[in-house]
């Protein structure tokens, strides 16, 4: 990942910096909650502490923005790029919709179903990025395995709730 010249630079923030947006977004709706609402739910045993989950989603974050530059990076013209790209904003909506629902409308089975949603979005975007950029999709990999366990988390909380 070479940045060669100013326009790669630009894409270079942009990509960075569009995920981590969406996510400040999206906590904006968790925030409220978590000091609130949240405290008062019933979670399984193998719930992490509150202070994990800002630092995990940052990372996620920013790996998904090196992604998305290095897809982005091949020009809109290369073969697969503009379905991967459509795919990573589906994901990317999945993903901020999944706080509105649990945290924002307290809705724990909707917000499931959205995470399951996210989580097969997350596959199909690493499966096609795979086809352009291998490395874009093996670092999509741990926020592939962090919504696996957010989904299994999620489910608990509605089912204990």
């Amino acid at each position: 990942m070479i940045l060669q010249n100013k326009f790669d630079i630009i894409k270079f923030v942009i990509s960075i910096v569009l995920p981590l947006i969406i996510g400040f977004l999206g906590s904006i709706f968790t925030s409220s909650s978590v000091k609130t609402r949240y405290l008062t739910l019933i979670k399984p045993s193998f719930n992490p502490p509150s202070w994990l989950f800002g630092p995990v989603w940052i990372l996620l974050y920013v790996l998904m923005g090196i992604s998305l530059y290095l897809i982005w990076s091949y020009g809109l013209n290369y073969s697969g790029v503009k379905i991967a790209l459509i795919i990573f904003v589906i994901q990317m909506v999945l993903n901020f919709l999944w706080s509105i629902l649990f945290f924002g409308l307290h809705n724990p089975l909707l917000a499931f179903v959205n995470i399951v949603l996210l989580w097969i979005s997350i596959l199909a975007m690493i499966i096609l990025f795979f086809r352009v950029s291998p490395l874009a999709a093996y670092l999509q990999i741990p926020y592939l395995l962090w919504v696996t366990f957010a989904s299994i988390l999620n489910l608990f909380i509605f089912l204990l709730n």
